[in-house]
């Protein structure tokens, strides 16, 4: 999916008002909007998008993005453990802690992460009155001997980098500290970080790009060092200049007696642009209030027994009474239970990097089996795809795979022999597939199960592979960048911290971490191509009509592609000789004659020296042009396109490629929704009857939702589909032409120019080149050729003529053979073996659903990789009608409720047992003519929920003392009748 492309839908910070108060009372925190993340407004306007345990369930505790970009993935945690009990994921990015949202202002760890026998517990508040947030990190030893662990706080702050002469709008600066410097050591307490533009005069008059942010690190801060949070912050230190140094992280080093808790607490202020016109003004308020925080730092909320566990603070300087107090509290207690046991599988067959060449020449020789193939795999896929850590690779796991496997055993004792025969496959969860449900990454599609296989699925079947699992990819196949589904959003195998590229992601990361042989993917853009680079596989995005894409759920009709993601080329070709071919339901496969078209055997064309002799393209600028200001990953490209020359071709550079014909005007209609109708027609099945309740559903996660419905709702006429396809036609020829005018047999272009960032981040993903592949539909074969210098992998992109695909793939078996350039895991490794262990239950469920409704998105400023089109405005279709009206009932609990010291007020409501499964309920409560609470949530049958809310100023005081405040409690939506409780309700104060 081209990146010159508009965004389609791409999730932003959400702008949501505060809720309103009298002139006389102090504005409450702002009861925040919800969406597949939960966001916090603050006052100057700003949001905070936290990455809390709601859909995706990234769950990193840190924040995705701001409005005005000042944190772009800001936050998270990572820690090295010492000695012996080191983990396998040590030093990379922490998650899976549960954070809960409160609703208001608040998230907390439910279940402690648990890493080498210490405990890891986040609490974040968020004060939207006062524009900052608040972490505080718990770390307990829940083993009976000294453990010292290092921990590195922080993330990204902006990107690109910069040059001695002017400030660049896109790199983070130190602007100043408390100090008054832009050195950061440890005798600071905070440091405020901006992007100053060329016309600022000093760093801290402005104008700035970005809104500027400072952290709060506390007094004394106790810092170690500063380290680079995105490249193993425990051995590299942050560089002053270029486009690392805007990845601060801030280091510490503690030791825990056996049972200790000890704490860490930061704060970030986050403020606008400044403009020319407010000379300094947003910066000055930034820094005024870091200064405040690191003299008088709010605690609020934490209590007595946490403070006393604050390394970074001194406690006397919070509380003169407070180290008294904490010589005789009880201290925190470690977390009951058992420390979770190292993972085992119960078969004897190691799957790690194994090819489908080498297991299936195991399966031959009787040295293994397809079931004990298949339960290797599935250990895996529990031991490291699930749970806290786990990468999210798999939507739904066969429940028959054993099963699937016994059966491919028997048929080979009977004397059936294919090339996939007992091979488990991971399927992205956009095909069809009989036997499990199909979703597109979507609630949309929650429980969907087709009647027949799609086209490829069928053939794999038939030649006995195991379908193991449906992998998880970006929500409609919508991102280039993530692979976010409620199911999860998946995490790099190869670099465990980082994004797995999308919309495929599933299916490559199931690959690269040995959870699958193959995996089925899709391309509209690049959703073959990037995620095979981020997972260092091959994939060929081939010719229109290579591939059937007959129940294969659509993105863009006549430019989507289905096809294979391979850890080798000539395992791809096993699996081509097994999937492409002619449809006589898919009408492109039919007019490509692509049975006519492909090779009788795709292995025939693997020849180390197809390179001989040959004219390769290259256009000189993309192995120049650095993305981001760093050079690592084209210095590897580069050295690998030298090595055609050593391999008997002839490097020509060209120019670029042609431009796409002009797209062809089809008022009142799209390719997106034509495709939908089609898969309607050949789906009597689907739950949906029209293209508009499919595109515009509510259920969809909220920041892929679109403002207004579907404009374009009528069907292609035969002449603007045949219009649409001799566009793709003329395009395929222009290429013919622009290689035939060089005189070469394929132009290579790097695929990946950049690392790939960390998977909390919004903004910062991984930067591609852009071959015409996609948007011209002739093919192009993605091939590893190595790593940079930071352990990123890195691959080619070899762009051929139209059916030329055959051709290409043995032009990437000849780079492969001489550079050897796949990457493996290191931080998956094969797992213990241990006869007759119970297999560990592989349990993937949708994340937490958001707490409020989701008001309509703001258009995106962001430029997707993975997006075609621009957003297609859209709005929640009308929900289904109810079978049945069923009563429900919701309550207030009691009509008293206490304030605390700092004018926190909770309001118990109840939902009837017996309801549905859950209550819908508007909240309105009121102080005078003030509105103290105005918020819409769920709650599940038989349960209690507390709605928190925090005053300020006056109104504080006030409820302090006691008050009464009147509540009225609705239930809405639909399904059964409405009951309203008006009443009054008894605030208890607690005098100061």
């Amino acid at each position: 999916m081209p990146r010159s492309s508009a965004s389609r839908g791409r999730p932003r910070a959400v702008r949501t008002a505060s809720v309103g108060l009298a002139a006389a009372a102090a504005a409450l925190v702002g009861a925040p909007s919800a969406s597949a993340i939960n966001y916090v407004s603050s006052a100057n306007g700003e949001s905070w998008a936290v990455n809390d345990a709601a859909m995706p369930g990234v769950d990193t505790g840190s924040i995705r993005s701001t409005n005005q970009n000042s944190l772009l993935g800001y936050g998270g945690l990572r820690m090295n453990v010492s000695g012996t009990r080191r983990d396998r994921l040590d030093g990379e990015l922490l998650r899976g802690f549960g954070l809960t949202f409160d609703g208001i202002d608040e998230f907390r760890t439910t279940t402690p992460l648990h890493v080498a026998g210490v405990d890891v517990s986040r609490n974040l508040r968020i004060n939207g009155a006062e524009n900052w947030a608040r972490w505080v990190d718990s770390f307990t030893n829940r083993t009976d001997a000294p453990v010292t662990i290092e921990v590195s706080f922080g993330g990204i702050l902006g990107q690109a980098s910069d040059t001695s002469s002017t400030f660049q709008a896109t790199s983070a600066k130190v602007l100043t500290t408390s100090s008054g410097d832009a050195a950061i050591t440890a005798a600071d307490s905070w440091v405020a970080v901006g992007t100053p533009t060329a016309a600022a005069a000093t760093p801290t008059s402005g104008p700035t790009q970005n809104g500027t942010s400072a952290t709060v690190i506390g007094t004394p801060s106790g810092l170690l060092r500063m380290g680079n949070q995105l490249r193993n912050p425990f051995a590299n230190a942050l560089p002053a200049a270029g486009h690392e140094s805007n990845f601060h992280g801030y280091l510490r080093r503690i030791t825990l007696a056996p049972g200790q808790t000890r704490s860490l607490a930061h704060f970030a202020v986050i403020g606008l642009r400044d403009s020319a016109a407010t000379a300094g003004a947003q910066i000055q308020a930034v820094t005024s209030r870091a200064a405040a925080l690191a003299a008088a730092p709010d605690l609020s909320g934490i209590s007595t027994a946490m403070r006393c566990t604050l390394v970074n603070w001194d406690l006397a300087a919070i509380d003169a009474s407070l180290p008294a107090t904490c010589a005789t509290v009880q201290p925190p207690q470690p977390e009951k239970g058992p420390v979770p046991k190292v993972p085992t599988t119960s078969s004897p067959y190691d799957v790690v990097g194994k090819t489908i060449t080498e297991m299936q020449a195991d399966m031959r020789a009787g040295r293994t089996t397809s079931q004990e193939i298949t339960r290797a795999y599935l250990d895996r896929i529990a031991a490291y795809d699930t749970g806290q850590m786990g990468l999210h690779s798999f939507i739904h796991v066969a429940e028959d795979a054993m099963d699937q496997a016994k059966a491919a055993d028997v048929a080979r004792a009977r004397g059936k022999d294919t090339d996939l025969l007992g091979i488990p496959v991971a399927v992205k969860d956009l095909y069809d597939t009989k036997d499990m449900p199909t979703t597109n990454g979507s609630l949309v599609f929650e429980g969907f199960r087709p009647t027949k296989d799609a086209f490829q699925v069928a053939r794999m079947r038939e030649a006995g592979a195991v379908i193991l699992g449906k992998a998880n990819m970006s929500e409609y196949a919508n991102s280039g960048r993530h692979s976010e589904s409620p199911w999860g959003q998946v995490w790099n195998a190869i670099q465990p911290s980082k994004t797995s590229q999308g919309s495929s992601g599933g299916s490559g990361v199931a690959v690269a971490a040995s959870f699958a042989a193959f995996a089925m993917g899709s391309q509209t853009g690049v959703s073959l191509n990037a995620p095979s680079g981020a997972s260092s596989l091959v994939a060929l995005r081939g010719t229109d009509g290579m591939s059937s894409g007959s129940g294969v759920m659509p993105l863009n009709f006549l430019q989507d592609y289905a096809g294979p993601m391979a850890r080798s080329v000539s395992d791809l070709a096993t699996v081509l000789n097994v999937t492409t071919g002619t449809d006589p339901d898919d009408e492109v496969s039919v007019a490509a004659d692509a049975d006519r078209r492909r090779p009788a055997d795709w292995r025939t064309f693997l020849d180390a020296d197809s390179l001989r002799g040959k004219r390769i393209g290259y256009v000189p600028a993309t192995f120049s042009s650095t993305s981001y200001g760093t050079t690592g990953t084209l210095d590897v490209a580069d050295a690998a396109l030298q090595e055609l020359v050593a391999m008997g071709a002839t490097l020509v550079p060209v120019s670029d490629a042609p431009g796409a014909p002009p797209n062809v005007s089809t008022p009142g209609t799209s390719t997106g929704t034509e495709g939908w109708a089609r898969w309607i027609e050949a789906h009597p099945e689907s739950p949906y009857k029209t293209a508009a309740e499919i595109q515009d559903s509510p259920k969809k996660l909220p920041y892929n939702r679109s403002s207004s419905p579907t404009t374009a709702t009528g069907r292609m006429t035969p002449e603007q589909l045949a219009a649409h396809r001799e566009r793709r036609l003329e395009y395929k020829r222009r290429i013919a032409q622009w290689m035939d005018d060089a005189d070469v047999a394929a132009v290579i272009y790097p695929n990946n120019t950049s690392d790939f960032h960390d998977n909390d981040s919004l903004q910062l993903g991984g930067a591609f080149a852009t071959a015409p592949a996609s948007n011209s539909g002739a093919p192009e074969v993605i091939v590893p050729v190595g790593e940079n210098d930071h352990g990123h992998p890195v691959s080619l992109q070899i762009q051929g003529r139209a059916w030329d695909d055959a051709k290409l793939l043995g032009f990437a078996y000849a780079i492969e053979q001489r550079l050897r350039g796949h990457v493996e895991p290191t931080q998956l490794p094969p797992l213990k073996y241990e006869p007759g262990v119970t297999p560990q239950p592989i349990v993937i469920e949708p994340a937490p659903a958001p707490e409020t409704a989701a008001p309509a998105p703001l258009p995106s400023t962001n430029v997707d990789p993975g997006a075609l089109n621009p957003p297609v405005p859209a709005t929640p279709a009308a929900p289904a009608k109810p079978a049945a009206t069923v009563k429900r009932e919701v309550r207030l609990t009691t009509r008293t409720i206490r304030a605390t010291r700092t004018g926190r007020i909770a309001f118990p409501i109840r939902c009837a047992p017996g309801a549905p499964s859950s209550c819908r309920v508007r909240v309105t409560a009121t102080y005078g003519r003030t509105v103290v609470l105005r918020r819409t949530l769920t709650v599940k049958a038989g349960r209690t929920r507390a709605l928190r809310v925090t005053a300020k100023g006056s109104l504080a005081r006030r409820l302090a003392r006691g008050a009464t405040v009147r509540l009225q409690v609705s239930l809405r939506g639909t399904g059964g009748t409405t009951s309203r409780q008006p009443g009054s309700v008894a605030v208890r104060g607690t005098r100061r």
